[in-house]
């Protein structure tokens, strides 16, 4: 069965601090303008929190714009969902958490201008980041189509994060970016490993130069790329995504070959993972697939 999800990935320059919502509604609206068809559409991490050229990421400039999430910023992109009539990721927020903490937090906005989903970055790029880290993880449903992931930046250095998301039902995994070093070579290739062993669509939306180094991709759940971005220029990767090939690769296996999620036969004993203090119950190995009659 298909289930169709177009989506836009924005590879865009980061828009500055304290610029108003307005502006990036203009930015938005001009890129579905060019793909009317979307209904899902994603710009990278910290998008709105720039602070200069060079972008520095100063600590207290970040500091200051945090607001929590029923703060007036995310009421102000709740507003621009529900009139664009699409989902929206504007990247993540500076987030100030309920005890001060601050988060970097992506969002996801239903075309109902609800929030229908947040997470809080787990692994901040250390020691370069002043974020706090965030400590659960977060699956959205978008109706009728299908289940995403959420996932920042230097999540996808961490296996166990694309793995857990994955096996909550995750079918599309966004990993808003915001790399502004060399080693976007390797995240090119942890994209497409992240969507290999866990069988997912991979969106990789990187910013775009001078601050970041772009080189966006979308991937499919054989590792394949769908739309990439082949430098660090402003550019909007569209593609209509089947999330029926999730169900089709897990079924039939990569290449009609590999199957991990039916890996395990029934009564097979736990296997210890000393580094979790916790181990992989074969009872429990199967991901949670999201039943389409309630999304």
């Amino acid at each position: 069965m298909q289930r169709p999800l177009p989506l836009i990935a924005a590879q865009a320059r980061p828009r500055l601090i304290g610029e108003p919502v307005s502006a990036f509604a203009d930015e938005a609206t001009s890129a579905l303008s060019s793909y009317p068809s979307a209904k899902l559409l994603v710009f990278p991490e910290l998008h709105l929190f720039a602070d200069g050229a060079p972008d520095l990421q100063r600590t207290a400039a970040l500091q200051d714009s945090a607001e929590p999430l029923d703060g007036p910023r995310v009421r102000e992109l709740r507003q621009l969902a529900g009139d664009l009539g699409v989902w929206l990721v504007p990247g993540s927020v500076c987030e100030r958490g309920p005890d001060g903490q601050l988060f970097n937090t992506q969002l996801v906005l239903s075309p109902a201008g609800e929030l229908a989903g947040y997470y809080r970055k787990i692994f901040p790029w250390r020691p370069h980041e002043p974020y706090d880290p965030g400590d659960s993880f977060t699956v959205v449903d978008l109706d009728g189509m299908g289940r995403v992931g959420l996932h920042i930046c230097y999540d996808a250095w961490y296996p166990e994060v694309t793995r857990q998301l994955a096996w909550m039902g995750a079918e599309v995994i966004l990993n808003v970016v915001k790399t502004t070093t060399p080693d976007r070579r390797q995240e090119l290739v942890l994209a497409q490993a992240n969507a290999i062993v866990n069988q997912v669509f991979m969106v990789s939306v990187n910013c775009a130069g001078p601050t970041g180094q772009g080189r966006s991709l979308i991937v499919d759940p054989e590792g394949n790329i769908i739309a990439e971005a082949r430098d660090d220029a402003p550019v909007l990767l569209a593609a209509e995504l089947d999330l029926g090939v999730v169900d089709r690769v897990r079924k039939h296996g990569t290449e009609n070959v590999n199957r991990p999620w039916s890996q395990f036969h029934p009564g097979e004993p736990p296997i210890e993972l000393p580094i979790y203090q916790g181990r992989i119950d074969p009872a429990s190995w199967t991901p949670k697939v999201p039943d389409m009659r309630n999304i």
